[in-house]
């Protein structure tokens, strides 16, 4: 059945209300249909690079294929979000539309009739689409709704969280699945590097290039395309597209001065107690609340994540100083300030992703000592990890932080994660294992992601 307003039998198809609304919809699109055509066909004809890196995340896309929910892959910009996407659609016959292209800067939600009528006229009858970069439509999810409703398998991505997930609490409510993207993971990286490996019978010459290869990561990230490149100017170039498509035009922000002092004293900053009053001085702000805001727009964009002070009390621990670690450390580093001394918060940073890749629900704890995470699960802290560059002269203080967290939530496992130490002993009857990120990092279970 052709979804034209030639068929006479639409009421009965999408009922009453969304008849009313198809019908509106045609008298008021601005969309130029040529234009739009088009760039369906460019959308469509797009072929996958030979060079496509694997990405953990395919795992949960696979699984969820048969389902009959929505699939909602987000993140930030770059990720590799399109990519998995494009590499799926191979595997499937389904539509394609990147609304991220400028071509359809004009689109609004009333042009999805055109849309709809367009990709039948081009491609055939298909049950499955894949909407890229959707976020940018206003009242997208209603006639993503409409085709769920259709029996149609649906895939989004977005690169805004707060629209994403207000949109799918209102119109979407159990019927989708949320996953997430991040730039490549240490895991990735390694393969982007074509180097492949058995951990449990590690070479020594093997050791030292994963070794070389996790100081690469450090200092160049995950994003793909900068990987590629190495060029510089690529990042810079990311960094102004988030700031300025997603957070200055989206929130309309007047003055982007402000907002670019907040993001280079967070990266300057990465794994320290950040003060919204220090930084409203700093930057000129009229309220701290504003600088709480500016946060908040740089984690809807994927940008730069805040962690609270665990408290029992939730009162208590809004208004603790937070900690800000960024989603990238080739970002981090592009954006801050930083020393040969900074090798720890690095670390600590590349940590806080990969928890946050899986999903785990991050604090810190402090009391008179510190310690980096704590994890809570339901109600409880499961685990206290303390990062540092090298566990020495430092050791009572990093243990006193680590075992100080270990009593108060009553843990019988500590963990502590380094450049490059191993070792387990026992402290006051608990167990303090010593591991080397890169080892911790590529030990867990590729399906640890949700």
């Amino acid at each position: 059945m052709k979804f034209g307003l030639s068929d006479h039998n639409i009421g009965q198809k999408f009922g009453l209300i969304d008849q009313i609304f198809i019908n509106e919809c045609h008298f008021t699109t601005k969309m130029d249909r040529e234009r739009l055509k088009e760039a369906l066909l460019e959308h469509n004809q797009q072929k996958l690079t030979s060079n496509f890196i694997p990405r953990e995340l395919q795992q949960k896309l696979d699984e969820h294929a048969k389902s009959e929910f929505v699939i909602i892959v987000s993140g930030i910009r770059r990720s590799g979000k399109s990519t998995i996407l494009t590499h799926l659609r191979q595997q499937l016959d389904s539509y394609y539309v990147n609304f991220d292209d400028e071509r359809l800067i004009d689109f609004t939600v009333k042009d999805f009739v055109v849309l709809y009528e367009l990709l039948q006229e081009l491609f055939g009858e298909k049950d499955t689409f894949i909407f890229d970069e959707i976020q940018n439509i206003p009242a997208w999810e209603r006639f993503v709704r409409r085709l769920h409703n259709e029996k149609k398998k649906v895939y989004v991505t977005g690169s805004n969280a707060s629209m994403l997930s207000r949109e799918l609490g209102t119109h979407l409510t159990g019927r989708h699945i949320s996953l997430t993207m991040y730039p490549f993971s240490f895991r990735e990286f390694c393969s982007f590097h074509k180097m492949n490996f058995d951990l449990l019978t590690l070479t020594s010459s093997n050791k030292a290039k994963i070794k070389r290869l996790f100081a690469q990561y450090l200092k160049q990230g995950g994003f793909p395309e900068f990987l590629r490149s190495e060029k510089i100017e690529y990042l810079k170039s990311l960094y102004e597209n988030i700031l300025y498509r997603d957070i200055i035009t989206r929130y309309n922000i007047p003055n982007e001065k402000p907002l670019k002092l907040t993001a280079t004293y967070a990266a300057s900053n990465v794994g320290k107690e950040l003060s919204f009053n220090q930084i409203k001085k700093l930057t000129g702000l009229s309220s701290a609340t504003t600088v709480k805001e500016y946060f908040s727009y740089l984690e809807n964009s994927y940008l730069c994540f805040l962690i609270s002070r665990y408290d029992d009390s939730l009162k208590k621990q809004i208004y603790y100083a937070k900690k800000a670690y960024y989603i990238d450390p080739a970002i981090a580093s592009l954006l801050g300030f930083h020393s040969s001394e900074d090798y720890g918060r690095i670390l600590e940073n590349i940590v806080f992703i990969d928890l946050m890749r899986e999903k785990k629900e991050i604090y810190f704890h402090k009391g008179k000592y510190e310690c980096d995470f704590v994890l809570r699960q339901g109600t409880k802290i499961v685990q206290a990890i303390q990062v540092t560059k090298v566990l020495g002269k430092n050791k009572d203080r990093e243990l006193q932080g680590l075992l100080e967290a270990m009593k108060r939530y009553k843990l019988k496992k500590g963990l502590i994660l380094t450049k490059d130490q191993s070792e387990t002993f026992v402290v006051d009857k608990k167990k303090i294992e010593v591991k080397p990120v890169w080892k911790w990092l590529l030990t867990k279970s590729k399906g640890d992601q949700k």
